[in-house]
């Protein structure tokens, strides 16, 4: 079954969304210049991970009371669908009749184009560029090729250990979640901090929670790239003021449609180019939503550990959370 972007079950009678207000390409570069972050860590294609210390570190482990861990990556998606254009590839190589016979061994072999709406992943530094430049200034043509990221590679980020924060946007609003398209604003961030008694600091993962995964469980699959909920360009200052080191969602953290004429991933570019923060996309965060409210709160030791692939422009990954 599929959805409109706006079907939404009785029991939601919330107003159709907005993604505005719209931005014009010079107004979103004021933005890209506040929020920008180079030439400040070393090294620079770690970006805003640079930020997390050792001390980061102890003081996230310290927000384990209960040990429960809770993994977001989604089940590695094979079928076709209209979030899943490029499905991920299983099957199987050895049932056991091809080494010798005792013990007998069972293979498989597993491929993606994760860069999508199918898989869990992590973009790295090298996946976005705007006006030809990746973080820190680098010239997208000089540093990546055919033979992959010569700068701001997934292997160059390493394993990401420190506090985790969920944004439980529907918790917060009452909702089963946001209608695709709906805008989170910097007031809404502010308000989610109250209302879930959490607050965003420096060196912290930050994760947005719009229910995308229970409405696509209700109502279907929809495509994703015409329509849905995420940050408005105009909440990452904020964010930036924060100190954060990562960013993420159960989308891929844009609202679309874009509100910035002329750019169809703002969000991303603010992110990853200008402030050096990596993102994880499509995470399936509706056990971790109902873990931190039966644990009344919303911060989290955070574990990102993507796979170590030289010159990768990201990695699929299955982070966790452990309260």
């Amino acid at each position: 079954m599929t959805s409109s972007p706006h079907d939404s079950p009785d029991s939601d009678s919330s107003a159709l969304p907005g993604n505005g207000p719209a931005l014009t390409r010079q107004e979103f570069d004021v933005l890209f210049d506040t929020v920008r972050a180079w030439g400040r860590w070393t090294p620079a294609d770690r970006g805003a991970w640079n930020r997390v210390t050792p001390d980061h570190v102890r003081r996230a482990t310290a927000l384990v009371r209960t040990g429960t861990t809770v993994s977001m990556g989604l089940p590695w998606n094979t079928v076709p669908g209209p979030d899943n254009g490029r499905p991920a590839l299983h099957y199987m190589s050895d049932l056991g009749d091809v080494e010798a016979p005792e013990p007998s061994c069972h293979k498989d072999f597993i491929a993606a184009d994760y860069h999508g709406k199918g898989v869990s992943h992590l973009d790295a530094l090298s996946h976005i560029a705007y006006r030809g430049q990746l973080y820190d200034g680098r010239t997208a043509r000089e540093v990546v090729d055919a033979a992959g990221a010569h700068f701001g590679a997934v292997s160059s980020l390493g394993a990401l250990v420190t506090k985790g924060v969920l944004l439980d946007l529907p918790a917060v609003l009452g909702a089963n979640w946001l209608e695709p398209g709906r805008a989170v604003h910097a007031e809404d961030v502010l308000a989610a901090e109250k209302a879930l008694g959490v607050t965003i600091g420096d060196g912290d993962a930050v994760l947005l929670r719009s229910g995308h995964f229970r409405r696509r469980a209700e109502l279907g699959a929809w495509n994703p790239d015409a329509a849905s909920a995420g940050f408005h360009a105009e909440a990452m200052p904020l964010l930036a003021e924060r100190g954060i080191a990562l960013l993420g969602g159960d989308g891929d953290s844009d609202v679309r449609p874009s509100p910035v004429e002329g750019l169809h991933s703002p969000v991303h570019a603010l992110a990853v180019t200008a402030m050096g923060v990596p993102l994880l996309d499509n995470l399936d965060l509706e056990a971790l939503s109902a873990a931190c409210a039966d644990a009344g709160r919303y911060a989290f030791l955070m574990i990102v550990a993507p796979l170590n692939i030289p010159g990768g422009t990201g990695s699929p990954v299955n982070p966790i959370a452990v309260l």
